[in-house]
Order: C-alpha cells, then structure tokens, then sequence
C-alpha cells in the first residue's frame, strides 16, 4: 500500500494561514519599495535631477533598467530558490534594496536613478517573485486565484499607499529626504521581517510532487504541461513556457504587454499630468486610484478565477485595462482622469492574478518555480520593452498622448491573442 510521502506538509490557506500572512506582510512591503518611486520621481526628474522637458525616451530610462533587470532576475531567482529554498532568496533581494534610499538622497543627475533601478530590479526579481512562488508552494490547486489575488491587493496596495503618501510628504518636507528616511524604514522592517519571520515553503512544493508521482495526490487531476524530459533543465524550461507549449505562450505574451500598462502610470502619467497642470498630491491621487483599485479589486477577481475559470477573466482584463488606458487623455479634469485610472484598475485586476494562477496551474510542483521565474521574466521584461517604446513614440510624435495610444492598442491585440490562443487551465473548468 503506497502513503502520502510527507503528510505534514498539507496544502491550503486556512491549514498554512501563519506562513500565508508572512508572505501578505512580505509584499506589502515590496510594493511600497516600488510604490516610492512612482509619484515624485518622474515629476520632479526635470527640477531634482535635470532631465529636459518633453525628454520622454530619457525619462523612461530608468524604468526600463528596472524592467530588463527585473525580468532576468525573476527567472534566475525561480530557479536558484528551488535549489537553496524561496526564505534565502528573499532575504538576498532586501540586501539588494539598501543602498536605494542612499541613492536617491544623493544622486547628483538622472544616471544615478537608472543605477538604483537596477538595484530595485534586484529587489523585485528576488523579493516578489518568492512571495509569489512561496503561496504557489502552500496552497491547493482551487485557492491559487485566490491566493494570487491576496498577494498582489497587499502588494499594489502597498504601491498605491506609498505612491500617495510620498506626494504628501514631498509636498510638505524636501521631496529627496522624504524619499530617503521612507525607503530606508521601509527596507529594514522588511528585512527584519524576512529574517525572522518568514517560513521556507520550498519543502510544501518537494512534498506535492512526491505525492503526485506516488499517486496520492487529491482534488481535481491537474492539466501540466507536457516535458520532453521527466526532470527538465532551465533551458527546457524556457522554451517551454516561451514558445513550445501554446497556453505558455499566449500567457507569456499577455505578461509581457500588460507591464506597458504599469510602465505608463509609473513614469509617463505622472509628466502628463504636470503637465496638464496637476499638483503633487493631484498626481498621487490619480495614481493612488489606480493602485488602490486595482489591489482592492484582486480580493475579488482571484476568487472569480476559481469559480469560472482563467481564460476569459484574464482575456476581459487585458480588454478592460486598454480601455481604461486609451481614455486618460481624453480627459482634463480630476474627475475624468480619476474615473479612466479606476477603470484601468479593474481591468489589470481581472488579468494580473489569473495570469499567475494559469501559470500555476499547468506546471508541475517540481519545477513550479522555474516555470513563475521564467513567466515573470517575459513578463517584466515588459517594463523595460514598454517603457523604451513608450518614450521613442512619445518622442518621435512630440506629444505624450502617443504613449497612450500605443499601450492601449497593444492591451486589445494582446487579449485577442489570448482570446484564440489559450485554453482553460484551471482543472475543475472547462
């Protein structure tokens, strides 16, 4: 008679709930790390940091550092935490975040902050991707939307704070030593909190596939992807969720795409509306509208994924969110801007979790980790792509409002190609 190989590690929230709030509190940091940047920065890049108006593509610059390196360090991050475990990798992206607040405090022109955008790419790669994978590891296969859309509401949540209290403070006091003593407090409490406090989750994952090799494994029968080999490398990996297998594919590029979003409201949005005369706090608002309701409204389009299905939550997201995009210029009032940054919201909110829980769905725990690293990757790789098109279309047209059209066309052709490409994953759907 063949027994559950490690029985003590069960899957589910409510079974890990004590290691799923390490991981909630984990993110909620990591976005306001990120949430720092995304309202004084780009509007004072011209004032602090001598960047020249209607310098789109010079603006950019320094998210598309963030995103080239964040991409790469997402994949390579996956793949070393199944080698040394997900609580060590985690621990090496807040040593990565350090010298960031030190950086902005002193940076003498915009160079410096593309270099401290390398350093939070580092962050990212290493920090967010393990809370990610961590609840990947804990969790059973019907709660992985849920799951997904508990972490990014703390994370986007924590974005959208920070975004928001960052213009209050920069509004009040020197906008540089705001940035400093906010980072720093920020950093350290998480880097307290990760080495004391965070649980290894990568023996949950060894666990799982031990029991679905043995046949033991419980729920609904999972749909993996297909391996050529039974123990697949990196490189195997890659292709696999790169080109190879069609529903990798479709959710790779849709990953990728969706980051044009992000890029826009972190860098672009913030010049657009200084220029169209709003204030610091105006600017945080607009921006804090996005991220609040996009974090908020994860609480309930992850669970949705799980009662529907992954497909056409993600496709009607990817939809959503271009409209959403495509209407910010077309409005020159709070009000407008305010209500096209919610419906934006929405739409990254249905897409942003049932991407990661598809991915999820279809590989398999032994090389889970690997397979998140390598969507991640083409996913933040988005950033810096977006970004550098973003700023060269802005720049050949001369108008800031090209960004615009150009993310929100590629939102709609993205959610099309996953509209025909991809097929149901989640196990008990479709």
């Amino acid at each position: 008679m063949t027994t559950d190989p490690a029985p003590s590690y069960q899957l589910g929230i409510r079974e890990n709930l004590t290691p799923f709030v390490q991981q909630l509190l984990q993110v909620f940091f990591v976005g306001m790390t990120i949430g720092l940047q995304r309202t004084v920065l780009p509007a004072l890049a011209g004032e602090e940091f001598g960047v020249p108006e209607g310098s789109f593509t010079l603006l950019l610059t320094f998210v598309v550092s963030f995103g080239f390196v964040k991409g790469a360090m997402n994949f390579v991050s996956g793949r070393i935490s199944e080698k040394v475990g997900r609580k060590t990798v985690l621990i090496w992206g807040w040593i990565a975040a350090l010298p960031i607040p030190f950086i902005i405090l002193w940076a003498p022109n915009w160079g410096w902050i593309v270099a401290a955008n390398i350093l939070l790419g580092l962050n990212q790669g290493f920090a967010w991707s393990m809370t990610v994978t961590s609840k990947m590891d804990i969790v059973r296969a019907d709660q992985r939307g849920l799951a997904t859309g508990f972490n990014e509401f703390a994370g986007y949540g924590g974005v959208a704070l920070a975004g928001l209290l960052t213009g209050y403070l920069a509004s009040y006091f020197d906008p540089r030593t705001s940035l400093f003593i906010f980072g720093l407090a920020v950093t350290l409490l998480a880097l307290a909190g990760a080495v004391l406090a965070f649980t290894e989750t990568l023996p949950y994952a060894r666990a799982e596939g031990a029991r679905q090799r043995a046949g033991t494994a419980t729920g609904p029968a999972p749909r993996y992807a297909e391996t050529p080999s039974a123990n697949p490398g990196s490189r195997e990996i890659f292709a696999l969720v790169t080109w190879r297998n069609r529903d990798f594919m479709a959710l790779s590029q849709a990953g990728c795409i969706e980051k044009f979003v992000d890029a826009l409201v972190w860098a672009l949005l913030p010049v657009f509306l200084k220029m169209q005369g709003a204030s610091l706090i105006e600017i945080g608002w607009i921006t804090g509208i996005y991220g609040f309701v996009w974090g908020g409204s994860q609480l309930w389009t992850g669970p949705l994924s799980d009662r529907v299905g992954r497909k056409w939550p993600a496709v009607w997201g990817m939809w959503i969110c271009g409209a959403g995009v495509l209407a910010l210029p077309m409005f020159s009032s709070l009000l407008g801007w305010g209500l096209a940054a919610a419906v934006t919201g929405v739409g990254m909110a249905l897409l942003y979790p049932t991407l990661i829980a598809a991915i999820g769905d279809i590989s398999h725990p032994d090389w889970r980790g690997s397979s998140l690293g390598v969507y991640r990757f083409w996913r933040d790789l988005g950033y810096g792509i977006g970004a550098l098109l973003i700023g060269l279309v802005a720049d050949l047209s001369g108008t800031a409002e090209a960004g615009f059209w150009l993310t929100g066309g590629a939102m709609l052709a993205s959610g099309l190609w996953l509209a025909l490409a991809l097929r149901e994953t989640h196990p008990r759907v479709g």
